[in-house]
């Protein structure tokens, strides 16, 4: 069990675990469960933590098959400037390491924010905190349980 399934049981959360054999040599790990579990990429989501110029982090859940576009996630996260975070900094704040990072389930709460996209499914495809591990789960309690705002990014 990962931080995110256990957060997600004890809250009595809906949701399924897909897993798969992670390959090392891969680096893009969403596409990666997009191909191993044969889903729509467009339902598979990736987790990117970035930090403002105060090096405040945040956290934003987008479609895999699309980048995020900073100066608009800045926008809604009302800050001057986003850029990605250092990866020991994001393993140490999330408690998770990279690739493998779930929004859910994360040793601090961050400010979070879920690609607007997700709104026009029923379920979508998130980690579950583990390389070859993902959960999916209704995005409205994604966000409800986040308390996350959806936004386009």
């Amino acid at each position: 069990m990962t931080p995110a399934i256990n957060l997600l049981k004890k809250k009595g959360i809906s949701f399924d675990v897909l897993s798969y054999q992670h390959d090392p040599s891969h680096q893009q790990f969403g596409l990666e469960a997009v191909e191993k579990l044969n889903l729509p990429p467009e339902q598979v989501f990736k987790t990117l933590v970035l930090e403002d110029t105060e090096h405040q982090l945040l956290v934003a859940i987008v479609p895999v098959s699309q980048q995020v576009n900073l100066k608009m996630l800045a926008k809604a996260a009302k800050v001057k400037k986003v850029q990605m975070a250092p990866q020991q900094k994001v393993e140490n704040t999330t408690g998770y390491i990279f690739g493998g990072v779930s929004p859910l389930g994360q040793k601090k709460r961050l400010m979070t924010f879920l690609h607007q996209s997700a709104s026009d499914f029923k379920k979508i495809y998130v980690s579950a905190g583990k390389r070859g591990l993902e959960i999916s789960i209704d995005p409205v309690d994604l966000c409800t349980l986040l308390n996350a705002k959806f936004a386009i990014f």
